[in-house]
Parts: C-alpha cells; structure tokens; sequence
C-alpha cells in the first residue's frame, strides 16, 4: 500500500461566501491529522462562459487529482438532494485512479439520513403499486435503505452521516474520516 500523505477534499464549500473561512479550518484539521490537504480552487469568475478559460481550469484540476494520495469527499446534499456535482465527477475520478476514498454527508434531521427521504422532501416521491419508489415525473428513485446512491456508497471506504444545524459548515464528518484514515494509512 502507498504511503497517504496528500489527501484531496470535495465539496460544496468551495461555494460557500466564507470559503477561504472555511478552507483554513479544514486545511488546520487536515495538518493536524498528519495530512496535506490539496483543497480545490474555485473557477474564476466569467462574464459569459469562455471555454478554453474552462477547459484549462479542467485540464490543472485533473492535474491535481492525480497527485492526491486519498481523498475526503464531502456528500452533503447542496442545491438538491444529492452531493456537489463537481464533488461527485471527482469522487468518480479518484475512484477510477485508485484512491482510497472517504465520505462524509452533513444532515439536518436523521430523516434526511436515507437518500429516499431527500428526494421526497424535495422533489416528491411515492411509492408505486409493485412498492418501487418513484418521483414525481415517475422515474424510479434508487432505494436501498442507504445514505446515498450505491455508486457513492460503495466507493467510500468509510461513509460518515452527521446530523447538525449547520450542514454547509460542520467538520465533524471531516474530522470522523481523518481518523479513519489515520487507520488505513497505518
């Protein structure tokens, strides 16, 4: 097994408006444990899209992930019921590259816990006549009793679920999986 040392974070708070706040707290927790945080940029701000400045920041971000040893990534629900779109492409690359990877997802009731609950709270979802769980343009809602879809699931060594008040900024779920790493990488 390789040594961990660079360990890449994902997440909704590259987003937030205290990231750089945000951003010294977990980079101080992640040094603490032991690790070198690789914590991404945020694009630079465009005024209409301009592709090659997109397809460079891509091309660095990529870039990056290959250098990470392991990854931490946050699944909290952000703008919907699911995770970070960019955190999960990047949870899917480290996978593919082989690194071990660990998850946390911030909640603010143990309702919100089961994947199903959150696409009902906030799309709908009914279950059908043959008990398969649907939304409300009937496409089918994966359903096995866990905190998020299989493919998320599965690929975390560890999957952490933290109820809090303040799921945008709780580092507990990032603090459970340092640990956690701190025992892998043993």
């Amino acid at each position: 097994m390789r040594p961990v040392r660079s360990l890449w974070l994902a997440g909704p708070e590259a987003w937030l408006p205290d990231t750089e706040t945000h951003a010294a707290r977990q980079r101080a927790l992640c040094l603490e444990a032991g690790f070198e945080p690789l914590i991404p940029a945020v694009p630079p701000p465009s005024q209409g899209g301009d592709e090659l400045e997109a397809r460079q920041f891509y091309a660095a971000r990529m870039a990056q992930l290959r250098q990470a040893d392991a990854a931490v990534i946050n699944l909290t629900p952000f703008r919907g019921p699911s995770a970070d779109t960019a955190a999960v492409f990047e949870a899917g690359v480290l996978a593919g590259l082989g690194k071990p990877t660990f998850a946390y997802l911030n909640v603010t009731s143990e309702v919100q816990a089961e994947y199903v609950a959150r696409v009902d709270t906030i799309l709908g979802a009914t279950l059908d006549e043959t008990g398969v769980w649907r939304d409300g343009d009937g496409c089918v809602i994966e359903d096995h009793g866990l905190p998020e879809t299989v493919m998320l699931w599965g690929e975390a060594r560890r999957l952490f679920v933290i109820v809090t008040a303040d799921p945008l900024r709780d580092l507990t779920g990032l603090e459970l999986c340092l640990q956690a790493l701190a025992l892998y990488a043993e």
